[in-house]
């Protein structure tokens, strides 16, 4: 089997593609896998293993037709990661999500479709569906998106979804709610709130703390991935929760005490512009229908991802002070 992996130098590809090349996935042991990531500045080639002999690397746009019709023939199935991803940035600055997150995705299903490639997943988010006060998301519940980002993001599973009905592109949606673990960039939240403590400096709390996302680890997110990849039907969303639900003050405390901190480290700023209220999936369906779980307790996987972060200051000082954005860049 051949993948082809776009945005897999960044966090959830870049777990994705070492879980492949570590042979953790039933079915899929051997397979050889094509990244292909832009490296902007969320994208780190370091991400991956350097000399795998079943890895090939392409530094590359996804908005690169030509590019692509060289690199996907004789693919078997591609993994769509690439996006920008980041709700602040697009409040600043919407026109790059639009040319990646909608453009991109449109460029990579005309190549796909001219190459021959059979299976497609595209990985989106929660965010598309808006907020919501109480109970939870199905995939059938209306987009409602209300950043750029989430707008850009549900553009694009509906030029996804466009591709399945008119051209019969074997192709399935997932979306998945925050996701949290090593490698993560530190604009996010925990790895910004992480980092900051482990350097002495404030954490930039968003208005009153009371915002509710559900976490998910990204080693979860994968597996559901890979099940939607090899057992997920075509035309088909499918929900990814981790069934953690958590106000932003509940993670600034247990990421304080994991850090040995306390709250005089917390200074409170402004509320982003449409700060969405609370996010929360009904992954029944990837459940029942293809039998997945998370494994990863939230407890313990945030404990451990503090200690990568703790254990590896020289990827993520690299990566934090690559551009000077250490407060106000959270996620959700």
């Amino acid at each position: 089997m051949k993948i082809l992996i776009t945005g897999g130098a960044g966090f959830i590809g870049s777990h994705y593609a070492r879980s492949l090349l570590e042979g953790r996935y039933e079915g899929a042991t051997g397979a050889d896998l094509t990244v292909i990531d832009k490296l902007t500045y969320a994208g780190n080639r370091d991400n991956l293993p350097r000399d795998h002999p079943r890895l090939q690397f392409v530094q590359g746009d996804i908005c690169d037709a030509e590019l692509l019709s060289e690199l996907l023939p004789g693919h078997d199935a591609v993994v769509h990661f690439a996006a920008e991803s980041h709700v602040d940035r697009s409040l600043q600055s919407a026109a790059e999500f639009v040319r990646t997150n909608v453009g991109g995705t449109q460029t990579l299903l005309d190549a796909c479709l001219t190459s021959g490639v059979e299976r497609v997943v595209h990985v989106s988010t929660d965010e598309v569906y808006g907020s919501i006060t109480e109970g939870s998301w199905t995939e059938s519940w209306p987009l409602a998106p209300n950043s750029p980002y989430a707008a850009s993001k549900a553009s694009s599973d509906l030029m996804a979804r466009s591709y399945w009905r008119t051209h019969g592109l074997d192709l399935s949606i997932t979306r998945c709610s925050n996701n949290y673990g090593p490698y993560q960039h530190p604009e996010k939240l925990i790895p910004l709130f992480v980092t900051n403590l482990l350097e002495g400096a404030q954490l930039p709390l968003y208005g009153d703390g009371r915002n509710i996302r559900e976490w998910l680890h990204v080693d979860d997110h994968c597996r559901a991935i890979q099940l939607v990849l090899t057992k997920g039907a075509g035309g088909e969303i499918y929900n990814v929760g981790g069934g953690n639900e958590r106000t932003n003050l509940d993670i600034t405390e247990a990421l304080l005490e994991l850090c040995d901190s306390d709250w005089s480290m917390v200074r409170r700023v402004a509320d982003r512009k449409g700060h969405d209220l609370r996010y929360s999936l009904d992954d029944s369906k990837i459940r029942e229908e293809l039998g997945y779980a998370p494994r990863v307790d939230f407890d313990r996987g945030l404990a451990d991802t503090v200690a990568w972060y703790r254990d590896n200051p020289n990827w993520w000082k690299a990566v934090k002070h690559r551009r000077a954005h250490t407060e106000g860049l959270q996620h959700g």
